[in-house]
């Protein structure tokens, strides 16, 4: 039997706020070459999760093992294999996407090829245009090849989507199984359940500081309805996200 290559493990982890505890007592694996969801509503504790995980957060109890470094002690190295979403406020606003490239790569003392990463998320078009000029979805997709500069054993997604329109949205998807089919390993948080149910291998659902199921998306539907759920109102074959995008296309715009 084939053993799966474990990247980020983490055990008992507990972190707590003015005696508020945040999150309380969290264990979870992540694979290889896996798409693992976080999802819980507004403060379930998924963000401090990730980052105590990110080493931008310490941690009160428990161990985190990514890569086979120890979060814990092993900040500094940590933080050089791991790539994380920033937000576009993040960016210096006078240089242009290349720019912005060639400088995270020279603060993780590697030489980048601004436009290969580009051509990575589909922006290669906007290598000389700056942040402010682009449009949201491309925004969140320079976020990604931003985190993609120091070649990351781990890339963390914090609800990526959020505020895009449907092909924006859809665009992005495409975006992240392209990476993670090139070898990489992806952890992301979402409020959307289809997009979880999309991308995800598997998916940990978390409330109140804890994780209360955790498996891949199809066997959690699978055991909800054969514990005997149903809806109360019978699910159409489309939506009307459906019926946007067949209007409108599924082509992306990006203004």
């Amino acid at each position: 039997m084939e053993t799966r290559e474990v990247v980020l493990e983490v055990e008992e982890l507990v972190k707590r706020y003015a005696g508020v505890t945040a999150v309380d007592g969290v264990s979870f694996r992540v694979y290889a070459r896996e798409i693992f969801g976080i999802l819980g509503p507004n403060g379930a504790g998924k963000t401090t999760t990730l980052e105590c995980i990110e080493t931008l957060r310490s941690v009160d109890a428990g161990t985190i093992h990514l890569g086979g470094l120890n979060v814990r002690t092993q900040a500094p190295e940590v933080k050089r294999i791991i790539g994380v979403q920033l937000q576009s406020s993040s960016f210096f606003d006078k240089l242009s996407l290349a720019e912005l490239l060639l400088l995270f790569g020279e603060m993780y003392g590697r030489r980048v090829d601004p436009l290969l990463l580009l051509d990575e998320v589909e922006l290669r078009d906007k290598s000389r245009s700056q942040v402010g000029q682009l449009s949201g979805g491309q925004k969140q997709r320079f976020s990604i090849a931003a985190a993609l500069v120091n070649d990351p054993v781990v890339i963390f997604l914090d609800e990526p989507t959020t505020g895009l329109d449907p092909q924006a949205r859809r665009h992005l998807w495409g975006v992240i199984k392209r990476i993670r089919s090139e070898g990489k390993t992806v952890v992301i948080t979402t409020h959307y359940m289809d997009e979880a149910e999309e991308l995800c291998d598997r998916v940990a659902i978390m409330d109140a500081g804890k994780i209360i199921a955790l498996a891949p998306p199809h066997e959690m539907i699978d055991a909800l309805i054969a514990g005997g759920f149903r809806k109360e109102r019978i699910e159409r074959l489309a939506s009307l996200e459906d019926v946007f995008l067949s209007l409108t296309g599924h082509t992306i715009r990006d203004e």
